[in-house]
């Protein structure tokens, strides 16, 4: 426990840990008035296991019931406290020099990404039940981040609003969208797709590597009675042929791999109408390139990578594109992440007689992780928006607040909806 003791002792400056080890003695972090975080080791060995891999460790510590926190804080509460401090304090690493070489020798090789190993990675996340993915989303399953004006707006709102500003930036005018092409890649169960047909009439493809969201995506076409405008395919991006007016990329490049940003721009610059407009949507680093952590590739998307706009941009520029718009959106995946949270914590009863305990607990974790990375690290989202001749846009930006306005206007979320998502 001493190396841990000491590690912790170097970051924990503001709030209160107390650690409770396997032994029975407490460990105290930390200086204020709040009531402590308290969290107990039920094995020996539970420190020296997060000591090697802070992350890691401690992440699969709490899903193996070897790290549990004292009511009533939860995992969250442990993991802003003292994440938020390693921020201000500069980092939580303490691995060997042999050990960092080791990890970094392993996540090139997890970003290789040939067709069956992307179709693999997908499976591993998306094919869980669509049960569990509704105890948490919203109605429209939007899983990536929402938009939100207000923090205190609900999330159903927020996600209509999200798809409000990417359909703006397509610049899909009334009228002349519906002769319009869209493909959109990463299409997850179907929203953004169907969306875009409900309100300017073009024709879409959605294409993904998950077979249960590509079956409920059609699903939710036939329903709407517009399968023959809008469908749904099991397929590599790379295996797309045609031409498209409009192109949508959300939460789909993290997937691309740390080295194939250049095929992949250069893949979907040859989809795209010479006067057509790519938008893309992203999780990004606001600094220098990184890799991804042993704990999110092992447990949750292996094979993912959260680019930094140097590489982004590089890729872009070396394909022949151009770059025409750029937005940098902060905090909002903190709020949509932090609502996920709640939900999966809400309903971690049931999601535990879908599968069991221990996924529950994964999931916690994940999203736990995933939102300080937001409020604390250098996590953001970026929207880039791409064209092959500067004429494919107007001369100013302002087509694009006035666009997201009307559609955020003429589809509001109903109050008896918003009412029942908050129970």
């Amino acid at each position: 426990m001493w190396l841990l003791d000491k590690l912790l002792r170097g970051v924990i400056r503001e709030g209160r840990l107390t650690i409770v080890d396997h032994d029975g003695r407490t460990h105290e972090f930390g200086s204020g008035e709040s009531p402590p975080v308290v969290i107990r080791f039920t094995r020996p060995g539970t420190a020296m296991r997060i000591v090697r891999n802070p992350q890691l460790g401690a992440g699969e510590a709490w899903m193996d019931g070897h790290l549990i926190v004292d009511p009533p804080h939860d995992i969250r509460d442990m993991v802003m406290l003292v994440m938020g401090n390693a921020a201000r304090a500069g980092g939580l690493e303490t691995p060997s020099r042999w050990r960092r070489l080791l990890d970094k020798a392993l996540w090139r090789l997890d970003q290789a990404n040939d067709r069956r190993r992307a179709s693999r990675n997908a499976r591993h996340h998306y094919d869980l039940t669509r049960q569990f993915y509704e105890l948490f989303l919203d109605e429209d399953r939007q899983y990536t981040m929402a938009y939100w004006r207000s923090p205190d707006e609900p999330l159903e709102q927020a996600q209509q609003d999200k798809k409000a500003l990417i359909a703006a930036k397509l610049h899909l005018e009334p009228g002349k969208a519906a002769a319009m092409r869209v493909l959109d890649i990463g299409c997850g169960w179907g929203g953004l797709a169907l969306y875009l047909n409900r309100h300017y009439g073009c024709e879409v493809l959605g294409i993904s590597l998950a077979p249960d969201q590509v079956r409920f995506a059609n699903e939710r076409a036939e329903a709407a009675g517009v399968a023959g405008k809008v469908r749904f395919e099991l397929v590599d991006y790379r295996d797309v042929t045609g031409t498209f007016d409009r192109i949508t990329s959300v939460g789909m490049i993290e997937h691309v791999g740390a080295g194939n940003f250049a095929e992949y721009f250069a893949k979907t610059r040859a989809l795209l109408a010479d006067e057509g407009i790519m938008l893309t949507h992203t999780i990004g680093r606001t600094g220098r390139p990184g890799r991804t952590d042993a704990w999110t590739r092992k447990h949750i998307f292996p094979g993912g990578y959260i680019p930094a706009m140097s590489e982004l941009v590089g890729a872009i520029e070396d394909t022949g594109w151009q770059l025409g718009d750029v937005e940098i959106l902060r905090f909002h995946y903190a709020l949509t992440l932090q609502e996920w949270y709640r939900r999966t914590t809400l309903h971690a009863e049931q999601i535990a007689r879908l599968y069991d305990e221990r996924l529950v607990r994964k999931w916690q974790f994940y999203l736990a992780g995933a939102e300080q990375a937001f409020r604390f690290e250098d996590m953001v989202n970026f929207h880039l928006q791409t064209v092959k001749h500067q004429s494919a846009l107007p001369m100013t930006r302002d087509y694009i607040a006035a666009e997201a306005a009307r559609l955020m206007a003429s589809e509001p979320v109903p109050e008896w909806h918003l009412a029942q998502a908050a129970e």
